[in-house]
């Protein structure tokens, strides 16, 4: 199946364990040097409709990529969970008296 870069990106990512939907493919890494396909991007998404900015993006490499169907993209991967916040530093504030 030949698939151009326009197709991909109508296609949806699906993460094949769980059959959560991780987004829609907006880029792709390609290896310049062996004319390869490295990964899918998919940019995360608006953080309080773009005024704090964007949460962060996919990148699913293409070793993870199960099966590329006719409006679907299968993925074996698991979505990384952020690290915890730290507030003022990771220390509780004191009251100074």
């Amino acid at each position: 199946m030949n698939c151009s870069f326009f197709e991909l990106r109508r296609k949806e990512v699906i993460n094949r364990a769980n059959g959560c939907r991780i987004g829609f493919v907006d880029d792709l890494e390609i290896d310049t040097e062996c004319a390869r396909l490295k990964a899918l991007i998919i940019y995360g998404g608006f953080r309080c409709f773009g005024l704090f900015g964007r949460k962060n993006d996919y990148i699913i490499p293409w070793k993870n990529i199960g099966l590329i169907g006719e409006d679907t993209i299968l993925v074996d991967w698991e979505i990384p969970t952020p690290a915890p916040k730290k507030f003022f530093g990771g220390h509780k504030r004191r009251r100074h008296n």
